[in-house]
Formats: C-alpha cells, structure tokens, sequence
C-alpha cells in the first residue's frame, strides 16, 4: 500500500475553521478524484512547531494512480486550500510506501 502523506502546521486560532474545511472540501476534493481509496486524520500532539500540526493520509494500491493525482489533481486542490487559508499554515507532502515485515 502507497500512502500520500499531507503534513499542515496551522495557527492555533484557525484549527477549528480549518478542520471544518478540511472535513467538507479538501478530503472529498481528493477522494473525487478516484486516486484513493480511504484516509486517515491525524493530530501531532509532540509536533516541535508552534501552532498544530495535523497528518492527512491518504491509501492508494498503485503509484500510477498516485500519479494520476500528482500530475492532473493535486496543484488544483492545494491552489483552493492556499486561497482559503493563505500565509496562515504551512504544508509539505510526502509519498510513502508500507513496508511488511
């Protein structure tokens, strides 16, 4: 399993206005595109940065629909999010790959 990792720092007084809006729009956005399959939220609670930090991840089976979504989606759905809440969080994404053991 692939797992497409979004990392936000967000200032403390924007959590709750952001979770909103992550849960309505930004979750849907990327699951509409049909490159996942299912998602995880999740809260840092020793994150070293001020403000929080939140994880999204979410769980694809290929890299080529992680692609289709790298290089037709992605730019589109962070554009949104960057209008939205624009110089009030930070962002940076990462792919990751399950390792069994």
């Amino acid at each position: 399993m692939l797992v497409y990792n979004e990392t936000f720092i967000i200032d403390d007084a924007l959590e709750q206005e952001w979770l909103q809006w992550i849960k309505t729009n930004h979750i849907p956005a990327v699951l509409g595109t049909g490159a996942f399959d299912s998602y995880k939220l999740l809260f840092i609670m020793d994150s070293p940065n001020e403000g929080v930090t939140y994880c999204l991840q979410f769980h694809t089976d290929t890299v080529e629909r992680y692609s289709d979504f790298h290089y037709k989606h992605m730019d589109a759905i962070h554009a949104v999010h960057n209008t939205q809440f624009e110089e009030r969080f930070a962002l940076f994404h990462t792919l990751m790959e399950e390792v069994e053991i």
